[in-house]
């Protein structure tokens, strides 16, 4: 047979569109073009494949031979097309059924010698094969990730001769089994923390009600320990939310995060808006969507360059990020909980108690001035970290462990679970009307607070929001004054 079509899949974002690779073989000067839109890993593929085939045992058609990656308009890049380019060559030469192509697909990178080599991306590959109930042959070292999905048929192959002889029914491949690389490790223990019980209470009710957190106060009071506690009281990712999280990290070349563990990541303050959102020609997931469905951690936060920062505002809002490019649009889930951490004047040492700061008034005002007031107003709860006296750490009693606060956590986001089926962090205007039920004591204390504090009909909603949490956490179905009071005190620190 003079034709071949192979299928394959793309890496276009997170999802994996399906190509098809059509190897026609011709007479004529031997030779081996390949269209379609392929990049320089893609054209450079002609030379592995051809070492490849001869190492592998194969022959090399000393034809003219056209391959054609459809659909033409696609861009195409990286290694993972070696094999479905390979095995097109092959069966349009005869040397291994055409038929035997049906119904599978195929992605792996080829080695000079003929071993496959692991691609990234495959997750996202095997849920759209399964989803067309086609098999998905890859590298053996991509197998056991692979087959995470329920629905999916995957087969491992360490090299392109093993997976020939399982095509021409000779040797059969075993179907591969699901991974467990890691399993979910609870993060340090909340224990750990000495004092310090208003800033708990803020992660607790921010663990509660999946709520953005800013935290202000000197060098070494605690801000980045209890930042890096909040995975410990978080609940586990479900099922799909496990599977969601593998694909993200599969795309980004990281497909060894814990099963169902909230992923906590903490880019450096010199991280570009790229690395943050993400972006290249073709884009890739950033720092905010790699913490979907778990914690965003940013320390010194001032740091940051503002035009980085600003890129946070409207994925805080909408729980994704758009990135446009000329030639398409991809978007990326950025579910995130931002919590940040920054000092209060630009040495770090204002309101500790001793007199080594000297910042004038000016220079903390230029140092606050760098959190822009939109971005300050999408945070929901804004607490100081004082420094605590020797003494008072010398005979502070450990406090509640992860475990007791996590109970805590669980039982308000079931409550949250059985009222909207999401948690308030993501409650609507019109559903904060429905289920935020005050009487008129507490509507006057919030219209005080809303004219006193000058607060936006944002931070209203926030206010809200974070006092729903409170009631879930106490049990209350409706909001009481003291729900409403304990709120709106986590506004007070950008009115300083």
């Amino acid at each position: 047979m003079s034709l071949a079509l192979v299928r394959t899949r793309a890496a276009i974002g997170l999802s994996a569109p399906l190509v098809t690779v059509e190897v026609h073989q011709s007479n004529g000067l031997p030779a081996l073009t390949i269209v379609g839109l392929p990049e320089a890993a893609v054209r450079e593929s002609k030379d592995r494949v051809r070492s490849a085939l001869l190492n592998a045992g194969f022959e090399f058609p000393q034809r003219r031979l056209t391959i054609n990656l459809a659909p033409a308009d696609l861009p195409k890049e990286g290694g993972r097309y070696d094999l479905p380019i390979a095995l097109g060559i092959l069966a349009a030469s005869g040397q291994i059924p055409a038929e035997a192509l049906e119904d599978r697909e195929f992605v792996g990178e080829l080695a000079l010698a003929g071993e496959l080599r692991g691609v990234p991306g495959v997750l996202s590959a095997s849920l759209a094969a399964g989803r067309e109930n086609r098999a998905l042959f890859v590298p053996a070292e991509n197998a056991g990730e692979a087959a995470r999905p329920p629905q999916s048929r995957v087969f491992g192959a360490a090299c392109l001769g093993s997976l020939c002889a399982h095509l021409q029914g000779d040797t059969m491949l075993p179907r591969a089994t699901p991974s467990r690389p890691l399993n979910p490790v609870r993060p340090a223990d909340l224990a750990d923390v000495k004092g310090q019980h208003r800033a708990r209470r803020a992660l607790e009710i921010a663990a509660a009600g999946g709520h953005s957190l800013l935290m202000m106060g000197p060098p070494g009071t605690g801000k980045t320990l209890l930042a890096s506690r909040l995975p410990g009281i978080l609940p586990e990712l479900d099922e799909a939310a496990s599977l969601e999280v593998a694909t993200i990290h599969s795309v980004a070349g990281q497909p060894d995060h814990p099963l169902g563990l909230p992923p906590f990541r903490a880019p450096h303050h010199t991280a570009s808006a790229a690395a943050l959102v993400g972006g290249g020609s073709n884009p890739r997931p950033g720092e905010i969507t790699l913490a979907h469905h778990g914690v965003l951690f940013l320390d010194e936060l001032p740091e940051f360059d503002r035009k980085v920062l600003e890129v946070l505002r409207e994925p805080l809002e909408s729980g994704h990020v758009v990135i446009s490019r000329a030639a398409r649009q991809t978007t990326f889930p950025a579910g995130f909980q931002l919590v940040a951490a920054m000092n209060p004047c630009p040495c770090g040492y204002l309101g500790d108690g001793s007199p080594r700061c000297r910042c004038t008034p000016e220079q903390v005002g230029r140092y606050r001035g760098k959190l822009s007031g939109p971005l300050l107003d999408r945070i929901d709860l804004h607490i100081e970290v004082p420094a605590l006296p020797a003494a008072a750490l010398r005979d502070a009693k450990p406090g509640e462990d992860s475990a007791a606060v996590r109970e805590r956590v669980l039982a308000a986001r079931a409550r949250q679970q059985a009222r909207q089926g999401a948690t308030n962090r993501t409650l609507s205007p019109a559903e904060l009307d429905r289920h935020c039920v005050m009487g008129e004591k507490e509507a006057r204390l919030l219209e005080q607070a809303m004219q006193r504090l000058r607060l936006s009909a944002r931070a209203y909603h926030r206010v809200l929001r974070v006092a729903r949490t409170i009631a879930d956490l106490a049990g209350s179905e409706s909001l009481q004054t003291a729900h409403l009071t304990e709120a709106i005190t986590f506004r007070l620190l950008d009115r300083q």
